[in-house]
């Protein structure tokens, strides 16, 4: 099988930049958006405005509201957002052949279960070959064509090197891995600790306390990665520090941009409502503390936005809390 089409499961602001930056490397690209604008835009505009305003993308680049056209391309990438990649991929079930390579983009975990995307995606495509694709990248810096480095992990590692091949260029550089658990895990929980991390800047705790929280968190990832099957050196990797590191260090971030936003005072479903874009933190964090306390991991900074963000404790409360514990072994 070669891989000189891709298509794109979602035309948000990450599946377009995946879809440009797929044109970039030569291949030829479809997007599958709901949205009819988003596809009409696409096609006749060549623009996103809804998700990428100001960005021209590549008039090769074309958009479909079908599943089956999108699941005929040689390899597909899941950029639906996390809490709708079981429905999304119902939907696109009946048309994926088997054995075709599937490459899940989306970072979270499922909400209502728990469950890694990639668990999701083996219950609804099982006749997919599953792969993983996360690390630091912001949409906005890789439609542009800027330099972004990430990880793509498969079990099968033959796979796993066509795949950089096909889906890699110059400015898009990809680091091959087989801890599919892993790469998914940094991808998720980093998205929960960047908005604890915008809460510390939106309440104006200065930078000593913004490096402890990273620091910590970070702590926190590793604990829980390593718990639910992760490598160790994954999680130092691209996809585990690297996505920590640029998520918790922006305001490009969704996730820290609304964690700012619940310093200031503000309410979550203010923040939401303002939005079209999705803060896939408010979601995973439940998901997290639901997982953590099933298998005893200590988790006290995720714990923490998950009762912030599902009206449990204020801010305030929260940042007390977390003051308060007893002082502890670093580790």
């Amino acid at each position: 099988m070669t891989f000189n089409s891709v298509g794109i499961v979602g035309g948000g602001a990450w599946g377009t930049a995946l879809a440009q930056t797929m044109r970039l490397a030569g291949r030829d690209t479809l997007i599958w958006a709901r949205e009819p604008e988003v596809v009409a835009e696409i096609n006749s505009g060549h623009c996103n405005t809804a998700f990428l305003p100001g960005i021209v993308l590549d008039p090769a680049l074309r958009a479909t509201a079908s599943p089956a056209d999108v699941a005929a391309c040689n390899v597909v990438l899941m950029v639906a957002p996390a809490q709708h990649v079981r429905a999304v991929g119902a939907e696109l079930a009946p048309h994926l052949a088997p054995g075709k390579p599937l490459v899940v983009c989306a970072k979270g975990l499922e909400q209502a279960t728990g469950k890694l995307l990639g668990a999701v995606v083996a219950e609804t495509l099982p006749q997919a070959t599953l792969a993983v694709l996360s690390g630091p990248s912001f949409a906005a810096d890789v439609v542009r064509g800027l330099p972004a480095a990430l990880t793509l992990a498969c079990a099968d590692e033959t796979l796993g090197a066509r795949l950089i091949d096909a889906l890699g260029y110059r400015q898009f550089r990809l680091y091959r891995s087989t801890d599919v658990i892993g790469v998914q895990l940094g991808g998720a929980v980093k998205n929960v600790l960047a908005i604890a991390a915008g809460i510390v800047e939106g309440k104006g705790l200065g930078a000593s306390a913004h490096a402890a929280l990273v620091a910590r968190g970070f702590a926190e990832l590793r604990r829980f990665a390593e718990a639910l099957g992760a490598r160790p050196e994954t999680l130092m990797g691209l996809s585990g520090l690297g996505d920590l590191l640029l998520t918790c260090g922006s305001a490009q971030s969704r996730n820290m941009s609304l964690g700012r936003a619940l310093g200031q005072g503000q309410a979550l479903e203010a923040v939401l409502g303002s939005r079209r874009s999705v803060a896939e933190g408010v979601y995973t964090a439940a998901a997290v503390a639901k997982v953590a306390a099933e298998k005893g991991i200590d988790m006290p900074i995720s714990a923490a936005v998950h009762a912030i963000v599902a009206g449990q404790a204020t801010v305030d409360q929260a940042i007390d809390a977390l003051l308060a514990r007893p002082s502890r072994a670093e580790g």
